[in-house]
């Protein structure tokens, strides 16, 4: 019985975690949407904009689907995925701070 009990603790725990990371990947794609809402509107800022808002979005949305992948290797796979399109999302706010280190 208490390893049942443990086992479904530690079950309830990790929807948590994940729940908490799909919540905080929102948050962030939000965060980057307002942050290119308020960057000058000239035609060098629009697709650098454009394209924060996609890579950012793509981090919520693909954790998403990962959540649904059907089986470890899909679910892993997935995060790949989730990982590249962050570091894309970096990439870009790097390269929006050097060219303008007043944002």
């Amino acid at each position: 019985m208490r390893d049942k009990a443990q086992a479904l603790i530690i079950a309830k725990f990790n929807i948590m975690k994940y729940q908490d990371l799909k919540t905080r990947t929102l948050k962030f794609a939000a965060s980057v949407w307002k942050l290119c809402d308020d960057l000058p509107n000239k035609y060098s800022y629009n697709a650098y904009s454009n394209q924060l808002i996609r890579s950012s979005s793509s981090v919520d949305a693909n954790y998403r689907a990962a959540l649904r992948g059907k089986s470890t290797a899909d679910f892993i796979n997935k995060l790949k995925i989730v990982e590249e399109e962050a570091d894309e999302t970096c990439y870009f706010l790097e390269l929006l701070i050097e060219v303008n280190p007043n944002l």
